[in-house]
C-alpha cells in the first residue's frame, strides 16, 4: 500500500506474470494425484497425499482469484493509466525474512493529473537500484492504482 497523496489510497500492482495461472492449476491437484497414486499403485503417500489435498487447493484457488484481479487491474491501468515517473528516493537493506536479505526503496510518484506521492517497494537487492534513478510508471489517479516495473 503506498502513502497517502491528496486522499487517496495508493495500491501498487505488479505486472501479473506468466505461469500463475499453471501454478495456481498444480497446487490444486497435487493432492489428488498423491491420493490417486496411493490408490492405484499402492505408493506411500496417502498422508502426504491428504495433507496436500486439504491445504494446497484453497491456496491454489487464492493464487487464482489473486492473478484474475491483478489482470482486471492490469488491463484498467493500460486503458486508462496516465504515464508516471517513479525516482528512487533511497534504498535501505532489509531482512526479508530473517534470512534473506533484500531491499526497502522509497519511491516517489509524480505526473499529470495527481498529486505526487511517495510509497515503498521491497524486493530482492539490485546493483542498480540508486537514489535518483527515474523509472517509468503508469497511474490511474480514479482508483489509486499504479504500477512500477522494478
Amino acid at each position: 500500500m503506498g502513502d497517502d497523496g491528496g486522499g487517496i489510497q495508493w495500491t501498487r500492482i505488479s505486472g501479473t506474470g506468466r505461469g500463475q495461472y499453471e501454478v495456481a492449476a498444480l497446487m490444486c491437484l497435487c493432492g489428488p494425484v498423491m491420493a490417486g497414486f496411493y490408490v492405484f499403485t499402492g505408493a506411500d503417500l496417502l498422508i502426504i497425499g491428504t495433507v496436500f489435498t486439504v491445504v494446497f487447493p484453497p491456496l491454489g484457488l487464492g493464487l487464482w482469484g489473486h492473478t484474475v484481479t491483478e489482470r482486471k487491474q492490469n488491463s484498467r491501468l493500460d486503458a486508462v493509466g496516465v504515464p508516471a515517473t517513479a525516482e528512487i528516493a533511497g534504498p535501505t537493506d532489509v531482512d526479508r525474512d530473517g534470512e534473506t536479505p533484500g531491499v526497502a526503496v522509497g519511491l516517489r510518484v509524480s505526473g499529470p493529473g495527481f498529486r505526487t506521492f511517495e510509497t515503498t517497494w521491497h524486493g530482492s537487492n539490485h546493483p542498480g537500484l540508486r537514489v535518483g534513478l527515474r523509472i517509468d510508471a503508469v497511474v490511474d489517479p480514479v482508483d489509486g492504482l499504479f504500477r512500477v516495473d522494478l
